[in-house]
Formats: C-alpha cells, structure tokens, sequence
C-alpha cells in the first residue's frame, strides 16, 4: 500500500478532535491530543452504536420483555465480537470486565494461586499487570537493556529457572515506548516448557492482532476508541468452570441457600451483578470499525506515523527520546525529555500555549521508567522520601505523545514544531509548580479564558 493510497484511508477522525482550547496568548487552537496512550476518544461509528441502543437499553438475561430479549442479543453479540478479535474458539470464554486493569486481577484470582507459586513477568510491565501478581505469588522479573528491550532468549532463561513458573504474563507492547516483545517467539517457547501465557493486550489491542496463541489475553474498550468503560478477559473455560468467582452475587449463581451456593457456567459465572451492556455494545461495534477498515491499513498507518513521530522528536536538539534505537519497528508511541525543563513543564507548556494535550511522569510502569532514564537505586529512594513527605516536585519523569488511528503527519509535524519551540525559546507566561503534586501551571488562569474554572480542581498528573 502507498503512502497516498494509506492517507486517503486513514487517519478516521474520532468524536471530538479539533475542539477549540484557550492558550496563554489570547487565541484559541483546535484541540490535538497526543494522548492516545492513556485513553481514546470514540470512533463516531461507536458513538452512533450507543445512541442507537440506548432507547432499547435494559436488564440482560433475566427479562422476558421485548427490551431485555433485545438487549441480551446486543450483549452476547458484543461478546461474541470479543472472541473473534482475540482470534479464538468455542473452547475460549470472553469476560466482559470494566478495563484490563480488573481483567488482570480478575484472573489472578481465579488461578488460585499459592504465595510460593512463581510468575514470570518483565520489567517492561503497566503497574496493571504487576501489582496484582506480586499480591498473588512470587514474581520472578525479565530484565530489559538499556534501550528498554529484551528478547525471547531472556525470557526462556527466566522461564528455565527454578522453581518452575505457573504462568507467563506478559505485555503485548509497552506503553511508554511502543516496544513490541516478539509474541509469537515468546508464547511458543513458554508452551515449550508447559507454561501458559497471559497477555495485557491494552496497548496492542489498537494497533496490531491480539496473540491468538496466548492462553490468556486482557483489553480495554478506552484504549481502542471505545470510552464507556468496558474490557475483555478472554481465556479457556476449564479455569473458569471450578471454584467461586472473583465478584459474588446476582447473575453468577443458579441456586442458592443459606448454606449452599451453585455457581452457573462461565461466562456469567464471572459477571455478578448488572453488566455494562453499553460498554459491551461500544466496544463491539469498535472491533466491527477495525475489521472494516482491516489490519493491514491499521498497521502499515501506524509504521507510518510511528517513524515520522520517532524521527522528528529525537532530530530536536536538546530533545532526548528513550528507548529502541530508530530502526526498531515500535507503536507510535514517543517517550522523550528536554534538557534543562522538567517533564511537568514540558507538559503544561504544550497545552497552555500549544493546545496540545500529552502525557506526562512515570505512566503507570515505574521500575521501566527508573531503567530508561539510567537512575541508580540510591537517586529513587531520595525521590521516594521526598514523595513520602508530600513533596513531588522532583519526581523524575518525561513526557509521552502517543498516536492513533486519527494521526495524521500534519499532526506530527504541529508537535514536533510545538516541542521544538518550547526547547528553543522560553515559556510564554510565568508558570507555578504545586509542592503537592509536582505539576506546574499558568500562574494567570484567567488568560485561558472562561472555563478556565475547572482547572481549580487539580490532581497529579504523575502519579502511578
């Protein structure tokens, strides 16, 4: 496919894009979110799905009404679109949970798992799928180079080691440098040895085919243009069919008494409670976008954007990119800092005088973030102590831009401009750091306009 052929194809504008946003000199500037990372807005073919179902929106599965009969067809629909994006069978079962995050708990849960057992996991890991196992069982870590890559032969040596692992979790791409870990390797080295594998699917999931190989597989609808809060667990039905659920209560049981409970069959032994039909709803019609447009354009898009973005950022002078070298093939995901400005400035910069909305801090994966800066131990826990004492104003960091099926290469050029001038020139209004938080903001407020109000309400944008 040709570059031209590609672009008239994508990008697909999403719900939103381009909204005016006040900046520091008095003008306005249509909105560009470099942010996609963290959370997407709606497709419009997802945003007409929900506006559709909403008047037939009821209670599933228990109803006998015409409303409920319809809104069960639309969940189990949903639920069947989860099971063919993950590439699976009959034999399979797709969990419908709020976000990878739950997912990854959920499941860590139903493995039943001892404090002896051993998981393997990699540094590279979102906080989502390596604080729950750490609750669970002993972690035994893959470690990164460097560059914040490693390889199959790294993993297979953690997986050799003693005592053997009960499972493999693992990241289909990283989240602060679009690192894809070779999948297809990795699970049929692990199954090898008799290891099933999990996989936190959240950042791949927009970008290339979920592993039909894993055992196991996690997403997230708000990461893949689908912001109504549901994700997927998908997973065999054997490790679903024994033992009481992770979330007990209406919907998950076939009988019960006071001293007795029968559990259902999976799924909805898993889905206690009222379901998020409309997040259902969205996030298959999302997947019915992806396989509209096909994975082919998706990917060969994002290669696009992906160096376009890689190469811009780290061509600025006093812009330092982290992670793989420019020839490794990432998501267009860009992690980066300037020197001399701290990442919270950088970032407040970008949106108070630019309109450009980026992430910034440690993104939800420290000990990955600690290895691509090269911090030693020592310089951390000086950091920690700080934190301990309410004081995150040198919180170490940097600042992520992350693209999706929106991007065009007039938006990488705008932010790579943006990013240029704020490295080049000094900031355009005084700016003020919260102790609390460690982020800085224009002093006058009022220069951002009338809804410069909500901005009263802050939180760190840091922490993890």
């Amino acid at each position: 496919m040709t570059t031209e052929t590609l672009l008239r194809t994508l990008p697909v504008a999403l719900v939103g894009d381009g909204l005016p946003v006040p900046c520091v000199d008095g003008r306005e500037r249509p909105y560009l979110s470099c942010d996609v990372a963290a959370s997407s807005s709606a497709l419009p073919a997802v945003l007409r799905a929900v506006e559709d179902f909403v008047p037939w929106y009821s209670s599933v599965h228990r109803g006998a009404g015409y409303k409920s009969q319809r809104a069960t067809e639309a969940y189990e629909s949903a639920r069947d679109a989860l099971l063919r994006f993950a590439g699976r069978s009959g034999d399979d079962v797709a969990i419908v949970c709020r976000n990878t995050t739950e997912a990854v708990n959920h499941l860590a849960y139903r493995l039943r798992l001892a404090p002896s057992d051993v998981i393997v996991t990699t540094v590279v890991e979102h906080h989502a799928n390596m604080l729950p196992w750490s609750r669970a069982a002993r972690c035994r870590y893959v470690e990164c180079g460097t560059d914040g890559t490693f390889d199959a032969d790294d993993v297979v040596r953690a997986l050799e080691a003693e005592p053997l692992p009960r499972l493999l979790t693992i990241t289909g791409a990283s989240n602060i440098t679009g690192f894809m870990p070779p999948l297809e390797e990795i699970i049929a080295a692990a199954h090898e040895r008799g290891v099933p594998v999990a996989v936190d699917g959240a950042q791949l999931a927009p970008h290339r085919p979920l592993p039909a190989a894993a055992d196991f597989v996690a997403w997230s609808g708000h990461k893949m243009y689908a912001p109504f809060g549901a994700g997927a667990l998908v997973g065999p039905r054997r490790f679903f069919e024994e033992g009481d659920p992770w979330l007990a209560g209406g919907g998950a049981v076939d009988l019960v008494s006071l001293d007795e409970v029968v559990w259902t069959e999976p799924p909805d032994r898993e889905e206690a409670g009222s379901p998020n039909v409309i997040g259902a709803v969205a996030l298959g019609a999302a997947i019915g976008e992806f396989e509209a447009i096909g994975w082919s354009s998706i990917s060969e898009h994002d290669r696009l954007i992906a160096t376009e973005l890689r190469r811009g950022l780290s061509g600025i002078a006093g812009v330092h990119l982290l992670g793989p070298d420019l020839a490794t093939e990432t998501l267009p995901v860009a992690t980066f800092t300037v020197e001399g400005m701290p990442h919270s400035l950088v970032a407040a910069r970008l949106s108070a005088e630019e309109g450009i909305g980026v992430r910034h801090g440690c993104f939800c994966a420290h000990p990955y973030l600690m290895r691509l800066l090269g911090l030693e131990e020592a310089e951390v826990e000086a950091y920690r102590r700080q934190v301990r004492h309410g004081d995150r104003r040198a919180m170490p960091g940097a600042v992520r831009a992350s693209l999706g099926i929106n991007a065009s290469l007039g938006d990488v050029d705008r932010l790579c401009t943006a990013v240029a001038r704020l490295a080049d020139e000094p900031p355009q209004c005084e700016y003020v750091q919260d102790p609390h938080t460690g982020d800085f903001a224009p002093r006058d407020f009022a220069a951002l306009g009338s809804d410069a109000a909500v901005r009263t309400h802050y939180s760190s944008c840091s922490p993890g």
